[in-house]
């Protein structure tokens, strides 16, 4: 590890800098523990994190000019990898991510409100970043690009998956969320819808889950984003039936009160609500290079 990251930091080849980015993207993949953790550590910490390239710049042709751009972008993209492992407690598209559905969701199921927002911003930076990728045709026909890309594009496909789980419990838990949950909910579904514009043009193949995600999305950003206030409380009114919340916060409006509640830590018990602002509501890639 140190001594890829010594010649990422010295070489001025922009084509250089790529390969030695790819291999790191591979570590974080597919490495070892050990490896892993020593990449997601900065050095001020005894890590080996040595990714700001900022200033990285190749003149010496205008097409190696124009790959620095791609050196700047991918390195900024393995950052923000890291950064969302360390919320998400694994890596994106890893080894160590490949669990089953049952187990990923009931994981999901498990957390507070504000841990799965927590959770869903850090999967939306994510797209933010990729949808930040310089345009691939000024660099047609590179196969490093191209590599790296097809790598991009499967941590894009697992951030999807990982995006669409929880957003669907949040749609489950949507009469639980309290009035500020639901403004930071609203805006994170901003940002990811943002995104799509720039993204549809680089991801040509469709998929499924993405569809399904961009629908979900236009989705609970109406309506979450019907509020309705009354006397300074938000609330999000629907008719019929009750929304379906977690496994905590979908028990407390069957038998909890305020006299006798019980203060639990899952945001699904939404016990922490009682009291305050009650909600209740209304009413898959292949890159182009």
């Amino acid at each position: 590890m140190s001594s890829l990251m010594d010649r990422l930091n010295h070489t001025r080849s922009s084509s250089v800098a790529l390969k030695c980015i790819i291999l790191l993207h591979h570590i974080i993949r597919r490495g070892s523990f050990i490896l892993q953790d020593q990449l997601s550590i900065y050095p001020a910490a005894g890590g080996r994190n040595y990714l700001n390239l900022s200033d990285f710049r190749d003149a010496s042709t205008p097409t190696n000019w124009e790959l620095s751009s791609w050196v700047r972008w991918y390195a900024r993209f393995l950052e923000q990898l890291l950064s969302t492992a360390r919320v998400l407690g694994f890596f994106l598209c890893s080894s160590s991510s490949t669990i089953d559905n049952y187990r990923d969701e009931e994981r999901v199921t498990g957390l507070t409100n504000v841990d799965l927002l927590r959770e869903i911003d850090a999967l939306v930076a994510v797209f933010e970043e990729i949808s930040k990728a310089p345009d691939p045709v000024y660099v047609q026909g590179n196969k490093v690009v191209y590599e790296l890309m097809g790598l991009a594009a499967e941590d894009y496909l697992s951030a999807v998956n990982e995006t669409l789980l929880g957003i669907g419990e949040f749609r489950e838990r949507l009469s639980c969320l309290s009035f500020s949950e639901s403004v930071e909910f609203v805006c994170i579904l901003k940002r990811l819808e943002n995104c799509k514009e720039r993204l549809s043009p680089l991801f040509i193949k469709k998929k499924a889950s993405t569809e399904s995600l961009w629908c979900l999305v236009t989705e609970l950003k109406e309506r979450v984003g019907a509020v309705k206030v009354y006397g300074g409380e938000g609330r999000l009114v629907k008719p019929g039936r009750k929304e379906r919340a977690s496994e905590s916060d979908r028990f407390d409006g069957r038998v909890l009160r305020l006299d006798n509640s019980v203060r639990f830590s899952s945001g699904r018990w939404g016990l922490d609500q009682i009291g305050s602002s009650i909600l209740q509501i209304n009413g898959e890639s292949d890159f182009r290079v």
